[in-house]
């Protein structure tokens, strides 16, 4: 066996189908493409959603809703969480980089307290958003709040 007389095996490869070059190919006429209609024609395109000229579900579906592009997703944080956290590691001061520590979030998103819960300990806690009651709560024990 030597390289100049290496061949594919027998009816392995396929003669390509040479479509369109006449009667006597057995594929002129129409060229496989059937009688008349889109497909036939040259330089045919079906549009995306295209449903043979009935009115397309995109259109049929009313529209409904939006979407609020100034909406911020915040992570939730209750009291009781903070109160929790401050007697398991003896803190004073709460914040974002304690709380990823803690492994109660991730360090990217939006932290927001909450008033669920009670707290005990005069805290000073950091964070994007407080709620109204949570806010009070910490006041009320000696903490302060900052929103960062």
């Amino acid at each position: 066996m030597k390289l100049n007389n290496l061949k594919p095996a027998a009816g392995s490869t396929h003669s390509r189908r040479r479509i369109g070059r006449g009667p006597g190919s057995g594929l002129g006429g129409t060229s496989t493409r059937g009688h008349k209609g889109a497909k036939a024609r040259s330089g045919y395109k079906k549009k995306v959603g295209f449903e043979g000229g009935q009115m397309p579900l995109q259109r049929r579906v009313p529209k409904s809703g939006f979407k609020n592009i100034n909406h911020k997703e915040y992570f939730a944080v209750n009291l009781s969480t903070l109160q929790e956290l401050a007697e398991a590691k003896n803190l004073t001061k709460i914040g974002i980089a304690e709380l990823k520590e803690a492994g109660i979030t991730n360090g990217k998103k939006l932290v927001k307290v909450l008033g669920k819960g009670e707290l005990k300990a005069k805290l000073e806690v950091e964070a994007n958003a407080f709620s109204k009651t949570a806010e009070e709560a910490i006041k009320a024990v000696g903490g302060n709040t900052t929103i960062i």
